[in-house]
């Protein structure tokens, strides 16, 4: 899979092909001024990290693989916890921590919507490390 980021243009893509041809951690392969989509691949027993969007809606879509997904309004204590599968559609919305984690043996490739964008357009992070690493610069 070519790893451009192909926004704002006009562009068409088998979303899910894409998504599970993906091997990086993250990468944004559309970043418009309004939204942003990117493509996921968490490894057998990694997550993606609890985090926070302050003014951002995110959609998380399961390609492949299974694993769980956990919110909350606090930090410390994400109460919310539900299976997700092949084909499971995740909101999380702005002001919510969240976290997804691969619970399977096999990656778990995701789908994510971003309105407005979160990364900056063109981002890859090849893995976890990369990703933690350039969000505390």
């Amino acid at each position: 899979m070519n790893k451009t980021d192909y926004g704002p243009g006009a562009f068409t893509v088998d979303i899910f092909k894409a998504a599970l041809a993906n091997n990086t951690f993250r990468t944004a392969l559309w970043t418009g001024k309004h939204l942003q989509l990117t493509l996921m691949c968490i490894a057998p027993g990694e997550d993606v990290g609890v985090e926070l969007h302050p003014s951002t809606d995110q959609i998380l879509i399961s390609a492949e693989g299974s694993g769980v997904a956990c919110m909350g309004y606090r930090k410390d204590h994400l109460s919310w916890q539900q299976p997700i599968f092949e084909g499971s559609c995740v909101f999380v919305g702005a002001g919510t921590w969240h976290n997804i984690i691969n619970t399977s043996d096999k990656p778990l490739k995701l789908i994510s919507v971003y309105g407005p964008p979160n990364h900056p357009h063109g981002t890859i992070h090849e893995t976890k490390a990369i990703a933690e690493e350039s969000e505390h610069h």
